[in-house]
């Protein structure tokens, strides 16, 4: 009887479960999202040119805040009829490549610092997303949101090469060895993907990582040195990195918030509809997107990097139908703890590039045919191909080619030339506003 008790629980959204079924639980979650929450640290820590300490910093940041926002949205601490923060259901948040392409401009154009103040502009623009979300929603339709995501995953190609290669300025690059690490680590990840069950299936990329990690170990590319030098418990240093407002920072950075906090809505969707049965209420939704926003504001002064509802813990819960907050605080608490040991966060940085680059060109890859979905889950007409041809092609030609805007204003460079995104972003929601709709759309 109270085995059955224990077990009703983990399907229930409250409650709190025993801790030997709660525990695998919760890691199977950490697990599934941990690569993806520190990779974009990692990349953004190589363009930003930080030192090994910074870099820890960095890391150390990406996995608290993702604890807290996580523990945001599963335990609202603002709950009115009229306003919530916070959305009460089971989803785990995690820092997000869809904001990769811009960080590496503003890295590279300025620093980590400006990166932290666009994201406090984003997360105004996500609050105000959640408190009109009625009236902004219909001007992103799936062939929009598609179009951005397909943009996304499709500029994110030339880092995972690079990084295959060793990593663009080291002395290595290109070399066989890397090459070599970095199929073996696909392959790797390949194989299990599509012919694992279960956990295997599941950490693919995790495990596809600890074995390239393996073959690089054969070829003295690991460097442990970091990990003597970084202290064993560290609390995250507030405004490390500083904070500043470059205004083209802050719109690039701003349109992507409007755009993920769109997207948050398929993800809260699919939580209720996979886990629950039944589709969020406008309250939760509101609340969940509030909540993303001002979270991102208050953890931008940890240094954290912006964050999002992470797609394949959505896939988790939708599969296993465990939706008990409990469990998925767990899975927050242990990120939590990662998060304050140095040595944990130091031990990221030794993994080489060309491990890195092998497992997280599938991920790339994934996010691509995710927005071609979303794409194709609308008719093809002449004018749908239309929106998503020109967007895609401007966004992605004017990025590679970004010397074509050489006459232009260094601000206006920053928003349009550096990251596809945006430019396609606007491209997209423009043409769908002005071209003429098909005939069954109008219906």
């Amino acid at each position: 009887m109270k085995h059955q008790t224990t077990r009703s629980t983990i399907f229930e959204l409250s409650g709190v479960p025993a801790l030997n079924q709660a525990f695998p639980l919760a890691l199977q979650h950490v697990v599934a999202m941990i690569v993806g929450c520190v990779t974009p640290a990692i990349i953004v820590s190589g363009v930003a040119g930080l030192s090994e300490a910074d870099s820890v910093i960095l890391i150390q940041a990406a996995l608290v805040t993702s604890a807290l926002a996580t523990l945001l949205q599963l335990f609202p601490f603002i709950k009115t009829r009229y306003l919530t923060i916070g959305s009460g259901l089971p989803v785990i948040m995690g820092i997000s490549f869809a904001y990769v392409p811009s960080m590496q401009s503003i890295a590279e154009e300025y620093d980590v610092a400006t990166i932290l103040g666009a994201m406090i502009a984003g997360g105004i623009v996500a609050v105000f997303v959640g408190l009109f979300i009625r009236k902004i929603r219909k001007f992103f339709p799936p062939l929009i949101t598609g179009t951005v995501v397909f943009t996304i995953g499709l500029s994110l190609y030339p880092t995972a090469i690079n990084y295959m290669a060793g990593g663009v300025g080291s002395e290595d690059y290109g070399s066989w060895q890397n090459w070599l690490v970095a199929i073996l680590t696909l392959t790797i990840v390949t194989v299990l993907n599509h012919f694992g069950k279960g956990i295997w299936k599941l950490a693919s990329i995790l495990i596809g990582i600890i074995g390239g990690y393996i073959i690089a170990l054969f070829f003295g590319m690991v460097d442990f040195s970091p990990i003597h030098d970084a202290a064993l418990f560290q609390v995250p240093s507030p405004l490390h990195f500083g904070i500043r407002f470059e205004p083209s920072a802050c719109v690039a950075i701003g349109l992507l918030f409007a755009i993920n906090s769109i997207q948050a809505i398929g993800d809260f969707s699919a939580t209720t509809s996979g886990g629950m049965n039944r589709m969020p209420t406008d309250q939760e939704l509101q609340g969940g997107i509030v909540g993303y926003g001002i979270s991102n504001i208050l953890f931008s002064l940890l240094g954290g990097l912006p964050t999002a509802t992470y797609s394949q813990n959505v896939g988790i819960v939708a599969t296993t139908k465990v939706i008990n907050r409990c469990v998925l605080g767990g899975a927050a608490l242990i990120l939590l703890i990662a998060g304050v040991i140095p040595k944990f966060s130091s031990l990221l940085t030794t993994i080489p590039y060309c491990v890195l680059g092998g497992a997280t060109v599938s991920v790339f890859a994934s996010i691509a045919m995710t927005g071609m979905k979303l794409i194709t889950s609308q008719n093809m007409t002449f004018r749908n191909t239309s929106i998503v041809g020109l967007a895609a092609a401007l966004g992605m030609g004017i990025s590679q080619a970004s010397d074509s805007l050489a006459s232009f204003p260094d601000w206006f460079v920053m928003i349009f030339g550096k990251s596809p995104v945006v430019v396609a972003t606007l491209l997209a929601v423009l043409l769908n506003i002005v071209l003429p709709k098909d005939k069954e759309d109008a219906n």
